[in-house]
C-alpha cells in the first residue's frame, strides 16, 4: 500500500511563548455562543424551569428545575454556522410546554470574540411574550461568535450532537484533555521477622512473606532459616500511584501444607508516610509490629495483638522512570518520576486533527447502521480526546492541541474510535478504527505538515484499511544545543544504568518481571482514565498503550526476521561485490582495488580517514533517496499482507488458550518445529565458540600442538617481515586471478572444522 500523497507543507511560525496556541494548524470553524447564566423574577410560584435554545431547525434545552422562581443553569450552547440559513436566534424560557417568555436576538448584531480575549460578561435581559411586550422576569445570557479555540468549546452543547439526549450520553461526547497518574515504584525490601508464633510447634516453620497493594500480590521464597525468626532480605517491587489511596499489606504466612497456608501475622502500611529515594544511597530500615486476626467460635473477628514484627526497608524509587508502554516506541515524557530531579521541556509538539475520511459503518442501531467517530491522542502523560462526531463517515474535527515535548526521539499515538455509548450503550466497547504512531524526529523542525495518513486495523479476518485521516503535524525546539546535547543522554534516567531496578535472576527472569511491572502500571493507568468523566475506558487505553505487544505471534516472529534481512542486505551486498572483485569480473575494478589496497597498506594512517570518508560519501550519495514524508503503519512490513488464518487466529486467542485440544496441539507441533530450528542455530553457535576454546584447552592435544606451533611461527615470520609485508601478501593473495584459486575449503578452515565440540557428550 501506497502512502497518499502529501496534501500540503507550509513554513510554519515560532512564537517567543513555545506553549502559545494559536490554532493556526487547523481550519477555523465559526460557532454561535450561547451561555445561559440564569433566570430571576419568574412569574408563577410553581414553575418548572427549562431554556430552549433555537436557531433555525437546531433546539437544545438546559435542565430542568421543579418548582424554582430563580434557577441557575450556566449551560453553554454552541451552534455550528456552517448550515445556519436564519438570522434570528430565540431563547424561551418555558414551563413544562407552556412559554413564560422569550429573548431574541439578531445574528448581524452579534459580538464576536477570539482569544485571548477575556470572556464575554453575561447581561439581564428582559423576558418578552410573543407580540414583543416585556413580561415579569429576567434570564442572565452571554451570546457571542467564536471559533472552536474559544475556552467554551469542549464543554458547549453542540448542534451536531442535537439527536443526542441524556447528561451521560451528552459527556461522553465531549472533547477532553486527560492526564494519567503519576507513577513510583515501590522497593519493598523484606529484611527478616521475630518471635513468630507458629500455629503447630512440632514442625519446622516454612515462613513467606505476602505483599498486597491494590490488585497487585507479590510473595517472597520460603526463608531457609526454618525457625521462629526467619530471614529472606529479598525485594518486592510494586507499582503505586498517587494519591497513594490503597496501602500496603504485609502478611507473614506459614505454608503447613501443599494448598494450607497459616497467617502468622499482618501490618498495614500507608505510603503517603514512606520515605523517597532519588538515588542509590542505602535507606534505613523499620521495625513493624505484627497483628494477628483470629475468630472466636460464635463471634465476631478480633485483633490480637502480641510480640511478633517484621523488619522491612521500604520506599519509592524516584529516579526511575516508571514504564507503562513498549520502549521501542515509548511517546514523550520518559523522565525520572521524583520532581527534583526532572529536566525543562526542549520544544512543543502542535498536533492538529482536522478530518477522516471514508470510515466503514461500524454499528447497527433501530436497524440504522451508523459510526460515531472520536480521536484519541497520546504523548507523555498527557491525553486528548475529541468530541464525537455524530453519525458521519466524513467527520471533521479540527481541533489543535499542544504537547511539552521532553526528548523528540519519542512517539505520538493517534487512534480512531467509535462511540457506543451514546444511546444507553451499558457494557458496550468503543470499536476501534484505527491506530498510527509517528515519531516526532522524522520531522524537520519549525515546519508544519499536513499528511493523510491511512487507518489499518488487524483483525482476526486479517488486515483492514479503515479509511484516512488527516492530520497537521508541528515541532518546535527551543534551542539546537539542547537538542544536540541529548544526542549524548542516555535514553532512560541514569538510575536504570547505574542501579538497575531489578539484580536478582537472570536476564530472562529480568524481563519477565520488568514485563510484569510494566503490565501492572498500564492497568493502574486504565482504571484511572476510565474514572474521568467522560471516561477513556479500559479497551481504549489498552488499544493505546498497546499492552498486548509482548504475546506470542507467528505473524511478528516472521516480520522480524525480514526487518534483519532487510538491515543486512547492505552487508550480503558488499559480500557479493568483494566476491566480484575476487573473480575478477571487472579486471579494471579489480586492479583499482589492488592499487588502492597497496597505498592502505603503505600508508596506514590513511586508513581510518579512508573509512569514515567513505561513509560520508555514501550517506550523501543516500540523500537523494531519503524519505520525502514521515513513515506510517506499513502492511508489508508487519507481514500482514500475507498472514496465515490459522497464524491470525492463534495471535487473537486469549491467554490462557480458549481453543479446543487438537488445534492447541496442532499449533504446539508447529512451535516445537520452530523452536527446533533455532535450537539448532544455538547449537551450531555453540560448536564454533567451544572449537575455538578447545585450540587453549588442550582438548584435543595434537590440535593444541600445531596450533602452538602455528603461533610461534607467526611470532617469527611478523617480527623478521614486517605487518606491512605479511598484510600486503594477505591481501593479494586473497585477490588472485581465478585461474591461481583451488576450489576447496583452506587449510585453516579444513584445520578449525576439526576441532572438538562438546556437543558428543551431550545425552
Amino acid at each position: 500500500m501506497q502512502r497518499p500523497p502529501e496534501e500540503d507543507f507550509v513554513e510554519g511560525k515560532v512564537t517567543g511563548d513555545m506553549l502559545t496556541s494559536t490554532f493556526d494548524l487547523v481550519e477555523q470553524m465559526l460557532y454561535l455562543y450561547v451561555r445561559v447564566v440564569k433566570a430571576k423574577d419568574l412569574p408563577w410560584k410553581d414553575l418548572d424551569p427549562y431554556v430552549e435554545v433555537r436557531l433555525g431547525n437546531y433546539s437544545g434545552t438546559t435542565r430542568h428545575f421543579v418548582k424554582k422562581m430563580n434557577p441557575e443553569w450556566n449551560q453553554v450552547f454552541a451552534f455550528s454556522m456552517v448550515r445556519i440559513q436564519v438570522s434570528v436566534l430565540e431563547l424561551n424560557v418555558k414551563d413544562k410546554d407552556d412559554s413564560v417568555g422569550r429573548v431574541m436576538f439578531d445574528l448581524n448584531e452579534i459580538p464576536k470574540r477570539v482569544p485571548p480575549d477575556s470572556p464575554l460578561a453575561p447581561q439581564w435581559y428582559r423576558l418578552e411574550d410573543g407580540s414583543g411586550s416585556k413580561v415579569k422576569g429576567e434570564l442572565m445570557l452571554a451570546v457571542w461568535m467564536g471559533t472552536q479555540a474559544d475556552e467554551a468549546f469542549p464543554e458547549s452543547w453542540h448542534s451536531d450532537a442535537a439527536t443526542v439526549s441524556g447528561a451521560d450520553a451528552l459527556a461522553n461526547i465531549r472533547s477532553k484533555v486527560y492526564r494519567s497518574p503519576k507513577l513510583w515504584y515501590l522497593r519493598v525490601n523484606v529484611i527478616e521477622a521475630q518471635d513468630l508464633i507458629p500455629g503447630d510447634r512440632s514442625r519446622f516453620p516454612e515462613v513467606y512473606v505476602k505483599a498486597i497493594l491494590g490488585n497487585q500480590e507479590l510473595i517472597s521464597k520460603v526463608s531457609r532459616s526454618k525457625t521462629i525468626n526467619p530471614i529472606w532480605n529479598e525485594d518486592l517491587i510494586f507499582v503505586a500511584a498517587e494519591p497513594f489511596e490503597e496501602p500496603l499489606i504485609l502478611s507473614v504466612e506459614d505454608r503447613v501444607a501443599p494448598n494450607k497456608d497459616v497467617i502468622l501475622g499482618k501490618c498495614l502500611i500507608h505510603l503517603q508516610y514512606i520515605e523517597r529515594r532519588l538515588d542509590d544511597r542505602p535507606m534505613n530500615s523499620k521495625w513493624y509490629n505484627l497483628e494477628k486476626h483470629v475468630i472466636v467460635e460464635g463471634e465476631k473477628e478480633e485483633e490480637i495483638n502480641f510480640a511478633s514484627r517484621i523488619h522491612v526497608s521500604l520506599y519509592l524509587e524516584g529516579g526511575y522512570h516508571v514504564l507503562d508502554e513498549p520502549i521501542d516506541y515509548s511517546s514523550g515524557d520518559l523522565r525520572p518520576t521524583a520532581k527534583q530531579l526532572q529536566k525543562s521541556s526542549i520544544g512543543v509538539l502542535e498536533l492538529g486533527i482536522l478530518n477522516a475520511q471514508g470510515l466503514p459503518l461500524m454499528k447497527t442501531k433501530d436497524g440504522r447502521a451508523s459510526t460515531d467517530a472520536y480521536c484519541v491522542a497520546k504523548y507523555g502523560h498527557k491525553w486528548v480526546r475529541t468530541r464525537t462526531i455524530i453519525d458521519s463517515l466524513a467527520p471533521k474535527w479540527n481541533e489543535q492541541y499542544t504537547w511539552e515535548v521532553f526528548d523528540p526521539w519519542t512517539v505520538i499515538t493517534i487512534g480512531i474510535f467509535d462511540n457506543c455509548h451514546l444511546h444507553g450503550g451499558g457494557q458496550a466497547r468503543d470499536s476501534r478504527i484505527g491506530k498510527l504512531r509517528i515519531r516526532l524526529s522524522d520531522f524537520e523542525t519549525d515546519r508544519a505538515y499536513s499528511l493523510s495518513y491511512p487507518l489499518l486495523v488487524f483483525q482476526p479476518t486479517g488486515v483492514k484499511k479503515m479509511g484516512e485521516i488527516h492530520l497537521a503535524v508541528r515541532f518546535t525546539f527551543s534551542s539546537l544545543m539542547n537538542m544536540m546535547h541529548l544526542f549524548s543522554q542516555p535514553l532512560l534516567p541514569k538510575m536504570h544504568y547505574i542501579h538497575p531496578l531489578i539484580v536478582e535472576g537472570n536476564w530472562n527472569d529480568k524481563q519477565i518481571k520488568m514485563d510484569k511491572l510494566r503490565h501492572q502500571a498500564s492497568q493502574m493507568v486504565s482504571m484511572w482514565l476510565s474514572r474521568a468523566e467522560p471516561p477513556l475506558r479500559k479497551e481504549i487505553v489498552e488499544y493505546m498503550l498497546d499492552v498486548k505487544s509482548d504475546m506470542w505471534s507467528m505473524r511478528k516472529i516472521r516480520a522480524n526476521f525480514l526487518r534483519n534481512m532487510n538491515v543486512l542486505r547492505g552487508l550480503i551486498a558488499i559480500r557479493k561485490w568483494f566476491y566480484q572483485i575476487c573473480s575478477w569480473k571487472n579486471p579494471i575494478t579489480t586492479l583499482v582495488i589492488h592499487v588502492l589496497y597497496l597505498i592502505l597498506v603503505l600508508y596506514p594512517r590513511c586508513i581510518l580517514p579512508t573509512i569514515f570518508l567513505s561513509l560520508s560519501l555514501i550517506v550523501g550519495w543516500n540523500y537523494r533517496y531519503r524519505p520525502r514524508h514521515p513513515p506510517f503503519m506499513d502492511i508489508r512490513l508487519s507481514c500482514a499482507d500475507n498472514a496465515h488464518p490459522d497464524e491470525l487466529d492463534e495471535e487473537f486467542d486469549t491467554f490462557p488458550t480458549s481453543r479446543r485440544i487438537d488445534i492447541v496441539r496442532i499449533r504446539y507441533d508447529r512451535l516445537k518445529s520452530i523452536a527446533g530450528s533455532i535450537q539448532n542455530v544455538a547449537g551450531d553457535v555453540a560448536n564454533q565458540l567451544e572449537r575455538l576454546d578447545s585450540l587453549v584447552s588442550w582438548r584435543d592435544p595434537t590440535a593444541t600442538k600445531l596450533f602452538v606451533i602455528s603461533c610461534l611461527i607467526a611470532v617469527i615470520v611478523l617480527y623478521f617481515m614486517g605487518f606491512r609485508v605479511v598484510t600486503l601478501v594477505t591481501g593479494f593473495y586473497v585477490l588472485r586471478h581465478p585461474w591461481f584459486h583451488r576450489y576447496l575449503p583452506s587449510a585453516p578452515l579444513n584445520f578449525f572444522t576439526r576441532l572438538p565440540t562438546r556437543i558428543d557428550s551431550m545425552l
